[in-house]
This record gives structure tokens, sequence and C-alpha cells, in this order.
């Protein structure tokens, strides 16, 4: 008889997951609380001809994307049509200081080269380091599932410890190299969404930089939304169903085992269950105590990558010289960054980043129209009222129609606001996170949430609250982590 496996949530890691557990054979469902399936990937359309991406806007590490759709006999070109954005980004210090980071490598050496003498000769040495990280972590390190420290006895990993500079910070990595603070900012933006302070994040995560300055910056025509349904065909093409508006209510666990899975929608029975909903929703609400990996004081002391507030904005006429991502650094990030993870407070100069996506994509709004995703890194688990939303509002749209020259709020066609609660209310995310854990030392690799229930034989944990960590790319990958231990756990 066909064993059969439960997936709770349908975000990048559970459709990976169902994905993954549904080609070894396992018949599969995935539950999903909200209406509509791909968790923060979700997409909003408007009845006056908008589609807003809700999450997810940044398209890096590109392979990582491939080898999914390669996995099942795919490639990303049959389901949709990437395009890489040339500037990639830029960055505004100020009106008349604004740095575009074009796609080609040699125009960005000679970008560095002009704001600071020697910097070309630096960036292509900080870079070469890069790479060697990103072959290192993104080819094998984050395919470790995290539950043995054997896992690292790996003759590339010992040699190039060193070079993989775990207990170097970032930020001391990045000022060895450059000096003017634009060059700085330009290369410690990443981490800010990692979640920590560049001094506390180690130099590993340059591999960002070489994803975003080497690799590209890639836009997925008509949205992340395009990516969740090419993966969600995948998984159906394979027999997994998928169960909207079918939140989980309960797991009924006997001699180690789950046996039962209950949701709104009613029981079965199931051999075995990935968690890719928030970790420690699934812990709190679905497992009594002694079923659980982690106390509250364990998930308390947890350092969290940032929450957000995020406007959806609709505005019927075209926006100057706004690229499709733009990121407004003309106040001081380490002062937004200490107050988002040292002080826990609405910050008082913030920055934030402004995506554009239909300079690129005109399908995303009306024709004349422009599709604003604006965003403010904010700290977890801190209260957003109206009254507060719209104070940052009006703060951030001071900046942006002086900057564009544009009165944006004259020509307002939809708004939305989304914060620290919707984060709760929508996905049960932990303080509000948008992000997951951030990739602290003491939070990276085996020092993450594990991916299997110590307790439960039969449950493994999915997501950015375990490894390989935030973003994307790694979910698709904890998702594939998780369908491989499960799939293991069930040949024994």
């Amino acid at each position: 008889m066909q064993e059969k496996v439960a997936v709770i949530g349908s975000g990048f890691a559970g459709i990976s997951s169902a994905a993954y557990l549904s080609k070894q054979g396992y018949q599969v469902d995935v539950y999903e609380k909200n209406s509509d399936i791909g968790g923060r990937a979700r997409q909003l359309i408007t009845d006056n001809g908008y589609l807003f991406d809700m999450g997810p806007s940044w398209y890096w590490m590109p392979e990582v994307f491939e080898n999914f759709f390669n996995d099942f006999g795919y490639k990303a070109a049959d389901f949709y049509e990437l395009e890489q954005l040339d500037p990639g980004f830029s960055v505004v210090f100020g009106c008349n200081d604004v740095l575009d980071i074009p796609a080609n490598f040699e125009e960005l050496c000679q970008l560095f080269e002009s704001i600071e003498a020697g910097s070309a000769e630096k960036l292509k040495s900080f870079l070469t380091e890069a790479a060697y990280k990103y072959e290192i972590g993104m080819g094998k390190l984050v395919y470790k599932p995290g539950l043995s420290l054997l896992e690292f006895a790996d003759v590339d990993l010992i040699k190039g410890l060193f070079k993989l500079q775990v207990f170097t910070s970032f930020s001391e990595h990045v000022k060895k190299h450059f000096k003017d603070h634009r060059l700085v900012a330009l290369m410690e933006f990443p981490v800010l969404f990692l979640g920590a302070m560049p001094e506390e994040t180690p130099a590993l995560y340059s591999l960002m930089n070489y994803a975003g300055l080497k690799l590209g910056t890639w836009y997925p025509k008509g949205g992340f939304g395009k990516v969740i349904q090419a993966m969600k065909t995948i998984a159906e093409k394979q027999g997994v169903k998928f169960h909207t508006n079918a939140a989980v209510t309960g797991l009924d666990v006997q001699e180690n085992q789950i046996i039962k899975l209950t949701s709104v929608k009613g029981t079965q029975n199931y051999d075995g269950v990935i968690a890719a909903a928030d970790y420690h929703h699934v812990e709190e609400k679905l497992l009594k105590p002694g079923q659980r990996n982690y106390s509250a004081q364990y998930w308390d002391n947890r350092v969290l990558a940032p929450s957000c507030l995020i406007f959806y904005l609709g505005i019927n006429t075209k926006v100057a010289r706004l690229n499709h991502h733009t990121l407004f650094f003309d106040e001081d990030l380490k002062q937004h960054s200490q107050e988002i993870y040292k002080q826990v407070k609405w910050p008082t100069k913030p920055l934030f980043y402004v995506c554009c996506p239909s300079i690129t994509d005109p399908s995303v709004a009306p024709e004349g129209h422009e599709n604003l995703f604006v965003l403010m890194p904010l700290a977890t688990d801190v209260k957003d009222p109206e009254s507060i939303r719209e104070q940052y509002f009006d703060l951030i749209m001071d900046r942006l129609e002086e900057f564009t020259g544009t009165p944006i709020r004259q020509h307002l066609d939809y708004k939305k606001s989304y914060c620290v609660s919707d984060f709760v209310a929508d996905y049960n995310s932990y303080k509000g996170n948008a992000y997951g854990l951030a990739n602290t030392l003491m939070q990276t690799a085996n020092l993450k949430p594990s991916l299997k229930n110590k307790k439960i034989d039969n449950l493994f944990y999915a997501g950015q609250l375990t490894v390989p960590g935030p973003g994307v790319p790694p979910s698709i990958i904890s998702g594939n982590l998780a369908a491989q231990q499960l799939i293991k756990h069930l040949n024994k």
C-alpha cells in the first residue's frame, strides 16, 4: 500500500518537500491555512489591474531554481521567462548621489575605481574569495542536514575552513577592502536581510556579494508567483494534492510516531509529516511539551532576522528615477541596524527599499501606471497600529517624492500596508519575523534549530527557521533536505 505523507505549509520549502517526496512514490497532501498557496510568495491581484508579489522580489542564485527544475526533467524556461536586470539595482545615498550597479563586471570595477582609487583590484580580490565561499557554501554546506558534526568530515571543507572565514566578522572583512562609506554600505546591505548586524555576521556570507554582483540579479516575468505556480505544477503532475483554507489544528502521536493529522477539514492517517510552516508555531500549538525540540526560553533567546513594514502601491502615473530595485541608504545603516537588533524599536531615520517591477514587466500594472513595493526593515515583536504605519508612510513618501520629483501621494490608485501583526496572522510567524533566523555564528549550520524532531521519529521541519537558513534558494533546498531525511526514515 502506498505510504502517505503530509506537508504543512505551501511556501517554497513546503512545495519543494512535496515534489521530492512524490517523486519517490509517496502519496502527498499539502495543507495550507490561507486561500492561496505560496506562503510569503503569494501574489496580491487588485480589482483595478495591479499584480503585486507580496514577499520575495530578489531573484538571486538562479542555479538553485534551475537545479530544482532539472531534478524533475524540466528547465525554468519551460515555465517562465527570466530577465537579467541591468542595472541589477541602484543605491541612493542622496538626491544627487546614486550608484547604479551594472550587470557587466568590468563596468562595476570601473564604478568602484571612480569612487575609491585602487578599489577595483580590491573588489576582484574580495569576489575571488567570495566565489570560493559560494562554491563551498552553496555546493556543499547548504546540503548538509545539520544532524551530526560528522557531516563536516569532508576533505574540501576541512581544507577550506580558514578560507571560509566563519570566525571573521563580515563588517571587519568588508572594511579591510573598502574605505568609502558608499562602497562599505553597498557590500554590507545583503546582511541587513540575513538578520544581524554586519559586525555579528560571519564573513562567510560575502558569498551573497558574489551572488548579487557576479551572478547577477534576475526577474521572473509575471513575478515570483510564476515560480510558485511552476513548482506547484511539477508537484501536481506527480500526484501531490494541495488543500487550501486547511489550517492544521493537531497531530496525533503514538509511540514516537505521528499517526494522524487533523485540519479544519478533518482527520487523516499519515506515515510521516514535514512541517514547513513556522517551526515555533508547530512546536507550541501542535505538539505537547514532551514532544517538542525546544522550550519557550530557547525560542525567546534566538536572534531573529527582521520583520518589515511593506506598502503595496498602485500609482496612476509613471515615476521617474527609479530602477527595478532601488535601495535608499540616505540615512545611517548602522543606526537603523542597531534600532532593529539592539534597541528593538521603530527606527528613527529608516533605510528603505523600493521595487518597481512595472519598469521591467508592464503586465503587473495598467498601461501608463506604476507598481511600487516599498519595504522598510523593522524590529520583530513591535506594535504596528495603523497610526504608526501611516506616520512611516508619510516619512518614506517625503523622501521618495523628493528623489523622484513625482507627487506619488496625489496619484495613488491602490494602497495596502503589511507589517508585523500581518505576518503573525497570515503565517503564524514567530514574533512577526519576515525572514527567519539571523545568520549569526551561533545560528549557523548545526547550531540552527534541527530539521528532525528528536522525540517524534517521523516528523521533520523545513523552511527559514531551520537549515540552511533564510531566503528563497535556501528554502527550496531546505524542502529537499527534509524530504530526503523523511524518505530515509520511511525506508528503514
